[in-house]
């Protein structure tokens, strides 16, 4: 078992072989064609290998439409949750609970795995680098630094609010992590012993539990993404335009962005991604401005090794996700030029 793959993971086999695409909604595109939609758009996608869910929202200001494929079912989704931790504290900052120029400590008191920027520092950062950390790189330290000064209940009340009701969240991403290797619910197994298990080529995993369950999980549809992204994004969730500002900023950071949407495209959101045991997942959700029409996207895909090749599956999905985007906006400024 590689560091690497456990870093992004999650989910055994027997986990997903539960599901199946079998008797899920045929792809849909709602409106017409002569407002902009665009016929099979969801194709590429649709394409990959195993259990899928998309929907994309083209809110055209004269005539809207919509494409989506399984998208209310709850997938897997990986560091996608990351934006509610985000929402969530910036309405306590809002609120002048939290401080983004707090220090926050960074040490193995929370370190955890897959923090590509916090692994090897020990130290106070400043929150709102932390934040960024967090969205831009997905740095798991950085998520659960967050998530301990706000608290996983806190984002867990955001969410319910937000009507998201099939949207799931860890306590942290160290306890998920304890919670996949065999632990108890809610034990962190802390740093140290995480980081042995992950370094073990011998260790039994026999005891790993899926990542998609009903204990400890990262799970959202598709529909509900969009929703959250679609409200948020419009200043819903915020009080105050500088929140709202804040919100848009650094989540305009996220690598997974940048690598989805046409290039010079103003875009948000956050992706995730999971390789661990034989499971695999691809997500992502945000949204692109092309000229005045908001955009708003959600790609999840949960797969194993016997639907296909994890490296040729993953370069397949960014590239069927940047095709499906690219096409919606070059619909968008052709009927506008």
């Amino acid at each position: 078992m590689r560091r690497r793959q456990f870093l992004g993971s999650a989910v055994g086999a027997a986990a997903i072989a539960a599901l199946s695409d079998k008797g899920a909604s045929a792809a849909s595109v709602v409106g017409s064609a002569g407002g902009g939609a665009i016929p099979r758009v969801l194709a590429p996608f649709l394409a990959l290998p195993g259990v899928k869910g998309a929907q994309i929202d083209v809110d055209h200001a004269d005539q809207p439409w919509r494409a989506s494929y399984n998208a209310d079912a709850a997938l897997f989704c990986g560091s996608c949750f990351k934006t509610f931790v985000l929402a969530a504290y910036l309405q306590e900052l809002e609120a002048g609970r939290q401080d983004e120029a707090e220090q926050l400590a960074i040490d193995d008191s929370n370190r955890a795995l897959s923090g590509p920027v916090y692994e090897h520092v020990s130290g106070t950062i400043a929150a709102r680098y932390v934040l960024e950390a967090m969205i831009a790189h997905s740095d798991n330290t950085a998520t659960d630094a967050i998530m301990n000064r706000v608290g996983a209940e806190r984002v867990r009340k955001f969410i319910a609010d937000a009507g998201l009701k099939d949207v799931r969240i860890p306590d942290s991403t160290r306890k998920f992590f304890s919670y996949l290797t065999g632990s108890q619910p809610g034990v962190d197994l802390g740093w140290k012993a995480l980081s042995e298990i992950v370094q073990n080529d011998k260790a039994d995993t026999s005891k790993y539990r899926p990542a998609l369950n009903d204990v400890s999980t990262m799970a959202t549809p598709a529909s509900q993404l969009v929703d959250y992204y679609k409200r948020a994004l419009s200043g819903a969730f915020f009080k105050q335009p500088e929140t709202l500002a804040e919100f848009r900023r650094i989540s305009a950071m996220a690598d997974g962005i940048v690598a989805s949407v046409p290039a010079g495209t103003a875009a948000y959101g956050k992706g995730g991604s999971i390789d661990w045991n034989g499971f695999h997942c691809m997500a992502i959700g945000g949204q692109m401005m092309v000229r005045t029409v908001p955009v708003t996207f959600s790609f999840i895909v949960n797969w194993n090794d016997a639907d296909g090749p994890q490296d040729k599956t993953v370069a397949a999905y960014v590239k069927s996700v940047s095709s499906v985007l690219t096409k919606v906006h070059d619909k968008i400024t052709q009927a506008q030029s």
